[in-house]
């Protein structure tokens, strides 16, 4: 593009921003405002890449696409209702178009959360895959960590132990801290667990109020349209994942004349609430346990619990309630086997039913005072603990922030309680693995909700229809609200367009992003063989 070109779309873009920030009943913002300041990429070592899974060819790779990287920073206001106070910096890299002459654009890159960092995500999305790398040569790939995350301006909540608890000790797990034995979860461990979550959600929300409580999907939707101008494009392009589809659904509600193509995969609800979250995830999960135990039925001869889906139900269950009722321990094991185990292996999404089969399998056969092999594997794989100087991967502050300024439903106790037991009721496989948790409770800022308005605009709702994490009748109540085109995997992994490499859904998306044009869905992840 020509100096010339360059500044006409630069004041197009002026332009296009005014008009949006009068719809979004915000001051307007210009390119002066919105400028990025360009600085020298991080330099990652070896232990870094390696800890990100990386190993020597593909270090190459990334270390050879971080030389073509571009770093920067762009200011925004803490406050948009304020744009001359505090301000705070988004971070960004920019991987621009290989083939320049025939350019399309920028593609704005998020990976869902909230609280995930997706500064690294142009370079993650090429990794995995030819279809990628392809989508580079037409456009720039744009990848940021939203305000509060990684490499942009962010606070830290009080550890666990610096508020003073009210019942338990900081954030509670499946477990009571206060050292429940294992089995089902009693009425009196879950309440101290819930008084623990609320004095840890009041310290975090007293402890930075002015920024907690800009911590908006709003607010980084307008920081992504400051960035947008900073960069001098027109049209916001956009690949969101998880959290990353409601970021682009408020931005598209915000400023609906700025959008250009957006394709988001593994689309959350219209509506931001924990509860009714826990509700739909919880039904997904026993209607996926039914694929599970049909594929489990094929394979008798393999894993014994019966040759219907029927009997692997009754077996699976039975297996359950034995561990509840007698939890075992292993010497070789940090923790106990309770029913609270046996319900997640029977929660796996279909690539790890094979994993997930034997370890059930093994569990039901053990005998000795050692842990079977398969659930050792599992549960001695901790992970593995990022070195210095690796970039944050999640924010658990941010995360907790954006989630609890946007849900309306901080449940009390009883209310949470009652909700708990219906939900082993209605779900008695995969149930009693739910965590018992009142993620906002005792949040003291106030319930920020933000409207979502139908524009027009090219978009793309990206439903998995076998999915627990977002279930698929989300897409189609999201597609009710915003409108778009719906587009199916029939997989159950959670946005694994984007994730895991596949000729049939990453061409998809390749071809909308060149052409507009997509079709109707694609066959996903295939189920373990």
């Amino acid at each position: 593009m020509t100096q010339r070109g360059l500044q006409a779309s630069r004041s197009a873009a002026v332009v296009t921003i005014a008009l949006a920030s009068l719809v979004a009943g915000l001051p307007t913002a210009t390119a002066a405002d919105s400028a990025v300041a360009w600085h020298a990429c991080p330099a990652y070592s070896d232990e870094v890449l390696e800890a990100r899974g990386l190993t020597g060819q593909q270090m190459s790779r990334f270390r050879a696409l971080m030389k073509r990287a571009e770093c920067g920073t762009a200011k925004v206001p803490l406050d948009y209702r304020q744009p001359n106070g505090r301000q705070i910096t988004v971070a960004l890299l920019r991987l621009e178009a290989v083939d320049r002459a025939r350019r399309l654009g920028s593609i704005f890159l998020n990976p869902g959360g909230p609280g995930v960092s997706g500064y690294l995500m142009p370079l993650d999305l090429i990794l995995r895959g030819e279809q990628g790398r392809r989508l580079n040569d037409r456009y720039d790939l744009i990848g940021f960590d939203p305000r509060g995350v990684g490499y942009s301006t962010k606070v830290s909540c009080p550890a666990p132990g610096q508020q003073k608890p009210t019942g338990a000790e900081g954030k509670a797990t499946t477990r009571d801290p206060g050292g429940e034995k294992a089995g089902p979860l009693t009425r009196e461990a879950a309440k101290r667990m819930y008084d623990g979550e609320v004095a840890a959600n009041i310290a975090c929300g007293r402890s930075d109020r002015d920024f907690l409580g800009r911590l908006t999907t709003a607010n980084v939707a307008r920081d992504v349209d400051r960035v947008r101008i900073g960069l001098g494009e027109r049209t916001l392009n956009f690949i969101g994942v998880s959290w990353g589809t409601r970021l682009g659904v408020v931005y598209r509600s915000l400023f609906p004349g700025n959008v250009g193509r957006m394709f988001l995969d593994s689309v959350m609800g219209p509506r931001y609430r924990q509860d009714e979250y826990t509700v739909a995830s919880a039904a997904a999960a026993e209607r996926n346990f039914s694929r599970m135990a049909a594929w489990l039925a094929e394979r008798h001869d393999t894993y014994g619990f019966g040759s219907t889906q029927k009997q692997v139900r009754a077996a699976i269950l039975a297996l359950l309630r034995a561990y509840d009722a007698e939890p075992k321990t292993f010497t070789d094991l940090p923790m106990p086997i309770d029913g609270g185990v046996v319900s997640m292996l029977a929660s796996q999404n279909s690539p790890d039913w094979g994993r997930a089969g034997k370890a059930l399998a093994q569990l039901r056969d053990v005998t000795g005072t050692t842990a079977p092999p398969a659930i050792k594997e599992i549960f001695n794989n901790t992970g593995t603990r990022m070195p210095p100087g690796a970039p944050e991967i999640q924010n658990t502050t941010m995360r907790q922030g954006v989630a609890c300024n946007e849900d309306p439903s901080r449940l009390g106790f009883s209310a949470a309680w009652a909700a708990y037991q219906r939900n082993l009721e209605e779900h008695p496989v995969t149930g009693r693995g739910a965590r018992f948790s009142v993620q906002c409770a005792g949040w003291p800022l106030p319930v920020q909700e933000t409207p979502l308005r139908r524009t027009g605009g090219s978009l793309v709702l990206v439903g998995h229809r076998h999915e627990v994490i977002t279930p698929y009748e989300w897409t189609k109540q999201m597609r009710t609200a915003v409108g778009g085109t719906l587009f199916t995997v029939d997989d159950d992994l959670h946005g694994s367009v984007t994730k895991v490499p596949q000729s049939d859904c990453t061409a998809e998306l390749l071809r909308y992003f060149t052409t507009g044009r997509i079709g109707r869905g694609c066959d996903g992840v295939p189920v373990a063989s």
